[in-house]
């Protein structure tokens, strides 16, 4: 049995962290918006055509922020052609997926719909084929009260009252070359600088994500970064991140040392960024809005077969297994270990398109990867503390000297509660952990939830959607300011303790 030593204590300060952390994603792709959250006619929908299932796994997610409406789709998207009556919107192809787009859901549904899953919008301006008119144009229909061309428009759309969105996107992913109207990083940073001061003049509350690398693979990363920052840093809060991965190799020790690349990529982004705050003699910081991410790999060959220019196809549906999970738990560690710099982050996506709820004629399955992200965001709500691990350690082909154990921790005093977040990377044995905690008082343990599996392999479908399901341990033994717990072989632990009390 395989042993692991973890020290935290409640002046191991990392930040506060920002309910954002925990945000999604919808982009007009796939089924996410049309058979997602919208499916008019369905018995399961509202009178606006809302899934309703969907809406209450969204609020039981507690999601903070959902980013709309894309991704590459806002890259050729005219959002004019989304709002007003449903009869005179038009059918357009779709460049970004090569699908047919119907424009029944724009600005003001999503907005009707965020309201109802109470969540906020992180809403994306077109930079690729538009430009700064564009996205000032949809700002004051958005967020200015009236009396403008265009917030009269809204009123006379039904809605009187501001939209009130509070976070943008200055495009997307604007490195890439699959990306409509792509940039080298000097064209993009002077675009992103002009259209910041643009929109911030005309609401002087909001605040700016500046589109950074589309991966760290990117052969501009982080010139990039450096690049769009020299230009726009004091007009913009945020620089996004954007990584997924995968298993394809099905090497499951390398698979799970893969957030060792995302903690490196965190890291270099915030060097970058405080590199240029430097050169500027700045301030001000800026920090990261990891805006998508997650596991993405499933689904790759039933989309080379899909056929184009449908409306709503079936695309991009991974189906998640246990591995998954557990991969998504050490992404959600890494996200909180940096959170006194990621203050956004975004799931991507929230439904049926790589994403942790799948929508069926009669009902909805919550995918194996949706468990540790309602842990982390139901429990990880507090002050992020840094833990000193002490645990075997292991080499892959890509990654060396990687912690067997993997942890953060989460201090809510309001809650009086402290809650260990924990993966065990071991494929061979469990492991008995020891977790010292000073500065806390006496403690009590609550409750150890965990997320274990004998098959690697095993999803959640219509058939069994509970094959991958959460369960509860024996909560362990208090001793001395000490904890002693056990964590199976590859398992999602979450363990609960009461401040105050033995």
């Amino acid at each position: 049995m395989k042993k692991a030593h973890v020290i935290v204590d409640s002046a191991y300060v990392i930040g506060e962290i920002d309910s954002r952390i925990y945000g999604s994603f919808i982009e007009h792709i796939g089924r996410a918006v049309y058979g997602g959250i919208f499916d008019p006619g369905n018995e399961l929908s509202d009178e606006e055509g809302f899934r309703t299932d969907v809406l209450s796994l969204t609020r039981d997610l507690r999601v903070p922020i959902v980013r709309y409406p894309g991704g590459n789709f806002v890259s050729g998207y005219n959002w004019e052609d989304g709002i007003g009556p449903l009869s005179s919107r038009p059918k357009v192809p779709d460049l970004a997926w090569l699908a047919i787009e119907t424009n029944q859901i724009g600005v003001d549904e999503f907005v009707d719909w965020a309201r109802k899953a109470g969540t906020e919008v992180l809403m994306a301006v077109n930079l690729g084929s538009r430009g700064g008119e564009a996205a000032k144009n949809l700002l004051e229909y958005c967020n200015f009260p009236k009396g403008t061309y265009w917030s009269d428009l809204r009123i006379q759309n039904g809605h009187s009252e501001p939209h009130a969105i509070k976070t943008w996107c200055l495009g997307n992913e604007m490195d890439g070359p699959w990306q409509i109207g792509g940039k080298t990083p000097q064209e993009y940073g002077r675009i992103a600088c002009e259209v910041a001061k643009v929109m911030k003049w005309l609401d002087p509350t909001i605040e700016l994500v500046a589109c950074g690398s589309s991966n760290s693979g990117m052969p501009t990363f982080p010139q990039w970064e450096a690049t769009v920052l020299e230009a726009a840093y004091e007009h913009v809060d945020y620089i996004s991140m954007h990584q997924y991965y995968g298993n394809n190799e099905n090497d499951i020790r390398n698979y799970l040392a893969k957030t060792v690349d995302m903690e490196n990529f965190i890291q270099t982004v915030v060097a970058t960024c405080d590199h240029v705050k430097g050169l500027k003699r700045s301030k001000k910081t800026v920090n990261i809005c990891f805006d998508e991410w997650n596991v993405w790999y499933h689904s790759f060959p039933e989309n080379a077969r899909l056929k184009p220019w449908q409306e709503a196809p079936k695309f991009n549906e991974d189906i998640y297994n246990f591995e998954d999970a557990l991969f998504v738990g050490l992404a959600l560690i890494t996200l909180i270990r940096h959170a006194d710099r990621v203050k956004i982050a975004c799931l991507a996506q929230l439904v049926n398109v790589i994403a942790p709820i799948l929508t069926y004629k009669d009902g909805v399955i919550k995918q194996t990867i949706f468990y540790p992200y309602l842990h982390a965001s139901t429990y990880g709500r507090g002050t992020a503390l840094n833990c000193i691990i002490d645990s075997p350690r292991y080499d892959t082909k890509e990654f060396s000297n990687v912690n067997l154990l993997d942890c953060v921790v989460v201090s809510n005093d309001f809650e009086g509660m402290v809650t260990i977040f924990a993966v065990n990377r071991d494929a061979d044995e469990g492991m008995d952990v020891t977790v010292s905690l000073g500065g806390f008082g006496e403690f009590s343990v609550v409750e150890h939830i965990v997320l274990a599996n004998p098959d690697l392999k095993a999803c959640n479908d219509e058939a069994d959607p509970n094959r991958v399901a959460p369960s509860r341990l024996d909560v362990g033994r208090v001793e001395g300011g000490n904890l002693s717990v056990f964590f199976p072989s590859l398992s999602w632990n979450v363990v609960r303790l009461l401040v105050g009390k033995s």
